[in-house]
């Protein structure tokens, strides 16, 4: 199997839970202080909760916040989610637009002053990188910061999704200072904080597959290949493109029977979501969207297997675009 899918898809590990890493109110849970000590030191934060990473659960988190909040459109589908319907609340969201090359439009973070900005250090679904000390000349705000993909260390309050970290729960482990109160050790999920954490551990990635797979790539689709971003300011790990003429969906499909992992962004390893919203944000129409592909690399793959995965891609997108015309 080849995995190029890692940083939006969980490569699910077998865990072991023990009796000790439980939580009850009526003992000293030991262990689980203990882990929770461990993680938040390895962040440089004070204290975590977990959540629900939905529309529900991070509406909450928005409620919980006290001030003027800010939300990047680059962020995972929850936080765009609840933060409409902070909006429906009567409540005001003011949104930091994408730009045509896939950056955030930082211009009003010069002229209005926020309590709090939702921006993580990488777009979803294209992985365009945002330098968070540049935000911090640019606002005073806290920084809440997605780092699954990748933690940095000037955000203000951590965000670490589960699902694509360990594949085993929904919710979120949120990594702050003095922010929150001190969450309720039985509303606590310890599971998820457990997994969460040992994924972590055994993350890795790869930044030697990039290139390589480029330049194949572009040697097999030629004018076939475009990209929406330049591959310069995404993740070392990731790749995004498109290809013309078919959905990304198709591809994803046909490609998975043959154990070859890629998506077109969150919620669609399998092909079956809506056109990346990444994409529309950025100003191209929907039709163009589904065009949209993502790679990224945990592994290291030889210049043989790369090849050979580059001409599978390019035999499966040419039997598409037959069928697609008749």
């Amino acid at each position: 199997m080849y995995k190029l899918n890692f940083l939006l898809y969980p490569n699910v590990q077998n865990y072991h839970i023990t009796k000790e890493e439980s939580l009850d109110v009526l003992s000293n849970n030991d262990t689980f202080y203990e882990l929770k000590k461990e993680f938040t030191a390895k962040y440089n934060f004070n204290d975590l909760k977990t959540i629900d990473f939905s529309k529900a659960g991070v509406l909450g988190l928005l409620l919980d916040l006290k001030g003027k909040i800010a939300v990047s459109k680059g962020e995972s589908e929850a936080i765009i989610q609840a933060a409409q319907e902070y909006e429906k609340l009567g409540l005001e969201i003011t949104w930091l637009e994408l730009k045509k090359d896939g950056s955030v439009d930082l211009d009003i973070l010069e002229k209005s002053n926020f309590d709090f900005i939702f921006i993580s250090s990488y777009v979803m679904d294209t992985f365009v990188k945002t330098q968070l000390k540049d935000i911090k000349k640019l606002s005073s705000a806290k920084i809440i910061s997605n780092c699954s993909a990748n933690f940095d260390e000037n955000c203000d309050i951590a965000i670490f999704d589960s699902y694509k970290i360990c594949g085993y729960t929904s919710n979120a482990i949120i990594l702050f200072n003095d922010e929150f109160e001190e969450q309720n050790i039985a509303n606590l999920d310890s599971i998820a904080v457990k997994l969460t954490f040992e994924a972590l551990k055994e993350q890795k990635f790869n930044t030697s597959n990039k290139e390589i797979f480029i330049e194949e790539l572009q040697a097999i689709f030629k004018e076939d290949l475009y990209f929406f971003v330049d591959s310069k300011t995404t993740l070392d790990y990731s790749l995004h493109f498109g290809l013309k003429a078919i959905k990304a969906r198709e591809l994803i499909r046909t490609l998975s029977l043959s154990n070859i992992l890629i998506t077109n962004g969150e919620g669609c390893s399998l092909g079956l979501s809506k056109p990346s919203r990444i994409i529309q944000s950025m100003g191209y129409d929907e039709l163009t969207s589904r065009n949209a592909i993502s790679l990224s690399f945990n592994e290291e793959y030889t210049k043989e297997d790369i090849q050979k995965i580059s001409k599978h891609f390019y035999k499966k997108y040419r039997q598409i675009k037959v069928l697609n015309e008749q």
